[in-house]
């Protein structure tokens, strides 16, 4: 092969399969422990993309197989449906009033803000309001996808706005409770696991996925496990059983689909748009933290249980560093998760709006 030819097909484009599957793992597992190590959130998620994409701008021509990325959307429904248990749907319900203007507020901030960046032809428009969307920054991605945005640019948004916000949250929590917040217990890796919860927590992955993509149901292979997750979870009818392993195997397959699908053109543009993306994001952290101190002002909660409560997305670790805190950690997670399913019911309807809106000032 000619040099052209070589260049042709980018660094990684001319390597066997196996041998660029071999680089994708090794490249993903370091990513993964430098990220780890420093203490960088999402670790699991962002160490794989990152190394997928690497290989996608060297043109390489490895793909993650479909059926394998449907099985990972039913496990990453599942572990949303295990945060679902009799404390959080109580809190939910006894503080119905007070959770539905914390989250409508929330959406409004960012779905203002969604619009602004639209308005002003930073992002198109379903891109822009999944991009600021606070919700599970996984779930986001798949979301967008379905309902027409630029998943590339949702999951650089998502998953930069996670980075920051735990870092604010993790800063703010040690000046609140001292140095001892945000630290982070060693994982077992592989725990024992309970042969009969773990099969059946495998077949509501595998067939929920199936099934979600056999009716067509929008998102429906994480969907259909999420909400049949939550029900047989919150009711004690089955335990949802996910070693470590598991999950991070499956955040490993979502962030190589979506990283895989970057080119240098996609890149660059959202290297561009970085400094625009930034002000954003620094703009919500600071609108959702006024927000935490009216909370805590109004209601006498204390204003670090406020100001995670309102955190805009990274519930997971916005857990780990409230686990560490002594705060009140079912109201932090309750209204997550609500605020959650709530960008999940009405994020499509926004999306939609947002974007009729600007083709009509176009």
């Amino acid at each position: 092969m000619s040099s052209a030819e070589a260049q042709s097909h980018g660094h990684f484009g001319i390597l066997p399969i196996g041998l660029q599957w071999a680089v994708l793992l090794t490249l993903s597992v370091a990513l993964v422990w430098f990220l780890s190590t420093i203490k960088l959130p999402a670790a699991l998620f962002l160490g794989p993309m990152v190394a997928a994409v690497v290989l996608a701008t060297g043109e390489a021509t490895v793909r993650v197989p479909n059926w394998l990325f449907l099985i990972a959307q039913g496990v990453i429904g599942c572990m949303i449906a295990r945060t679902f248990n009799p404390t959080i749907v109580q809190t939910m319900v006894s503080d119905w009033p007070l959770f539905i203007a914390v989250i409508a507020a929330v959406i409004a901030l960012s779905s203002t803000l969604g619009w602004l960046l639209a308005h002003w032809q930073v992002l198109p428009g379903t891109t822009a309001i999944w991009g600021t969307s606070p919700g599970a920054a996984t779930v986001m991605i798949l979301m967008s996808e379905v309902f027409g945005g630029d998943v590339r640019l949702v999951a650089f948004m998502q998953y930069l706005r996670v980075v920051l916000v735990a870092m604010v949250a993790s800063v703010v929590a040690r000046l609140w409770v001292g140095p001892a917040a945000g630290h982070v217990a060693a994982v077992a890796w592989f725990p024992p696991i309970m042969p009969i919860p773990f099969t059946l927590t495998l077949a509501l992955a595998g067939f929920g996925a199936a099934a979600g993509r056999m009716l067509r149901v929008p998102a429906g292979a994480f969907l259909v496990p999420l909400i049949v997750g939550a029900v047989l979870h919150a009711t004690g009818t089955m335990e949802i059983v996910l070693p470590p392993w598991l999950l991070a195997s499956s955040y490993a397959v979502v962030g190589w689909s979506v990283g895989l699908r970057f080119t240098r053109p996609i890149l660059m543009h959202a290297i561009r748009l970085l400094p625009r993306i930034l002000a954003s994001t620094f703009a919500l952290i600071a609108l959702c933290g006024g927000l935490g101190v009216i909370l805590s002002r109004a209601t006498g909660i204390d204003p670090l249980t406020a100001y995670l409560a309102t955190s805009p997305g990274g519930a997971d670790s916005v857990a780990i560093i409230g686990a560490s805190s002594h705060v009140d950690l079912p109201f932090v997670m309750a209204l997550q998760t609500a605020r959650f399913l709530a960008v999940l019911v009405i994020g499509p309807w926004i999306a939609k709006f947002v974007v009729r809106r600007t083709r009509k000032a176009g």
